[in-house]
């Protein structure tokens, strides 16, 4: 009976842990957040899908920063058509980013690269 006792005392806590992580977590700041941001204020646009496998990496790169891109969802919710949106920018592969000086790139792009084209500086605090 003590041991019962025991490791449902164990779990509790365990459970309550949780859910405090689970509150808390999305809160903390992101490392590339200031650095997303910079992209956003940029005027770069980034053009994805929900499906695509390399936007998914893309939007890896920054973690949870990636929340502050300024992404454009291409992809009808069925994933068989793209958006007016992206049909009128002429979008034709994922992920795509528009520069503020008016070229376009195709694909998943470096950090390094995003720096370049946006001039965002990629702070030291950002440890990539």
């Amino acid at each position: 009976m003590k041991k019962n006792t025991l490791i449902w005392s164990v779990v509790s806590v365990l459970i309550v842990a949780g859910i405090i992580w689970l509150i808390l977590a999305p809160t903390k700041p992101g490392k590339l957040d200031a650095f997303a941001q910079c992209i956003n204020d940029s005027g770069a646009k980034y053009y994805g899908a929900f499906w695509c496998p390399n936007c998914k990496n893309q939007e890896a790169m920054f973690g949870i920063s990636a929340k502050f891109l300024p992404r454009t969802e291409c992809s009808t919710p069925d994933g068989r058509d793209q958006l007016p949106v992206c049909q009128e920018a002429g979008i034709t592969g994922y992920p795509t980013w528009d520069f503020p000086d008016g070229s376009r790139e195709t694909g998943t792009l470096p950090l390094e690269r995003l720096s370049e084209k946006t001039s965002c500086p990629i702070l030291p605090e950002s440890n990539i």
